[in-house]
């Protein structure tokens, strides 16, 4: 009986892996296409940061002065507008700001299946950039109606961010969305 338990939890842990890795890729991909990324996302709070508005989307238009709630590839629903932090898969709030402590492992096995690479990053920092194979594999997502939401979002945050530093970002959420920040390291954000 725990054998089929174990089995179900690392199932399920898979699944839990392959989206986040999945979205991940989307937004890294999309970063190196906007114009203004230099074609690489540039250090993990940056990508900390634009992956919480991409999970918080009804808050990336408070964020991001370049978004609108009315623009439609933020696909955004009346039930995320009402309710922005009633998210899937929230993240948590950290020393920087959002956080998710998944993106070690995530990055690692997108590098690790030559679905990303890693790029010089500013200031010693670590940065981020598709390989042809992870490209194909993003367009091919946004084909599906499974992604197709995630991907247009991902576009849109990534030109609305274009020429903006991780710090930049973190220090607009911690200003735009001071009332949602302003709790204790490790609380989860909803």
């Amino acid at each position: 009986m725990s054998i089929a338990h174990d089995d179900l939890d690392l199932a399920l842990l898979r699944d839990d892996l392959a989206y986040h890795q999945a979205r991940v890729l989307l937004l890294v991909n999309a970063v190196t296409k906007a114009p203004g990324h230099a074609r690489k996302l540039d250090g993990l709070t940056k990508l900390a940061k634009l992956d919480f508005l991409l999970r918080y989307p009804a808050l990336a238009p408070k964020v991001l002065e370049q978004l609108s709630e009315s623009d439609p590839r933020l696909n955004l629903s009346r039930e995320e507008i009402e309710a922005p932090t009633e998210v899937e898969s929230p993240m948590i709030r950290y020393k920087y700001g959002p956080w998710d402590d998944r993106y070690y492992a995530i990055i690692g096995a997108l590098v690790g299946r030559g679905l990303l690479k890693y790029a010089k990053g500013r200031k010693g920092s670590v940065a981020l950039a598709t390989t042809p194979e992870g490209r194909r594999l993003a367009e091919d997502l946004s084909d599906t109606s499974d992604w197709k939401t995630l991907y247009e979002r991902s576009e849109a945050i990534a030109n609305a961010s274009a020429g903006m530093t991780g710090s930049t970002i973190k220090d607009l959420v911690y200003k735009r969305l001071e009332a949602l920040m302003d709790r204790p390291h490790r609380q989860v954000i909803q």
